[in-house]
């Protein structure tokens, strides 16, 4: 394939498209994202929340952190792949955020038990989390603070465990070399540090806006 088929494919629409709509959100996920619109908050794509099912199903993940809870779109997908006495530990800054993925959750059936929910900064509660206590580590939030997440995500995990950045090309700046701004080349030293670290398999995968995922070795 060519360079010019490579580049024509991963910014074909259409192609989107296909990926969202493969697995389309069902009544729960379908409310969990209008209130998501209600409060101007931007859940991740259905292409994107089914690769999360995915992974935490392929772990047999048992404990998760997410940050970023949102209105529970993307803790949705993720409780729906983990194992059936599986906790999720979401963290976001906004109580209205949490409130709406708390009735999300329980719209699921899934009892308050399968989760713990944190209001807080992530880079103070991270730490205070069991160090490789956990299968899957997602990040969806402050994009300017993704090579800090880095660093303490990678802590959380198990050998073997995956650690997932959502959203990371932007709409094609980060593979714009003109595009200098603070979050670019924030997003710009994650994805570095993640290829360069002997420890991690990485991947950046074509999903939502861009999924970078690394499995400790």
């Amino acid at each position: 394939m060519s360079s010019g088929t490579r580049a024509a494919s991963a910014a074909d629409p259409v192609g989107a498209e296909y990926v969202d709509g493969y697995l389309p959100d069902d009544a729960v996920l379908a409310a969990a994202r209008a209130r998501a619109a209600d409060l101007g908050c931007v859940p991740l794509a259905p292409g994107a929340g089914a690769t999360l099912r995915f992974l935490a199903a392929t772990l047999g993940a048992r404990a998760v952190v997410e940050v970023g809870t949102g209105t529970g779109v993307s803790g949705l997908h993720l409780l729906r792949g983990m194992a059936s006495d599986g906790i999720l530990t979401s963290i976001d800054l906004e109580p209205e955020y949490q409130r709406a993925a708390r009735k999300a959750f329980l719209e699921a059936g899934y009892p308050p038990g399968r989760t713990r929910l944190i209001v807080g900064r992530a880079l103070d509660v991270l730490p205070r989390l069991t160090t490789g206590g956990y299968d899957l580590v997602f990040i969806d939030a402050a994009r300017m603070e993704f090579p800090s997440y880095y660093e303490k995500g990678v802590a959380l995990l198990r050998r073997g465990g995956v650690i997932a950045f959502h959203n990371v090309l932007v709409g094609g700046r980060v593979a714009d070399p003109s595009r200098r701004d603070p979050e670019t080349l924030a997003l710009r030293e994650v994805a570095r540090s993640m290829r360069e670290d002997e420890g991690l398999v990485p991947a950046l995968l074509p999903v939502g806006g861009g999924l970078l995922v690394a499995a400790t070795c």
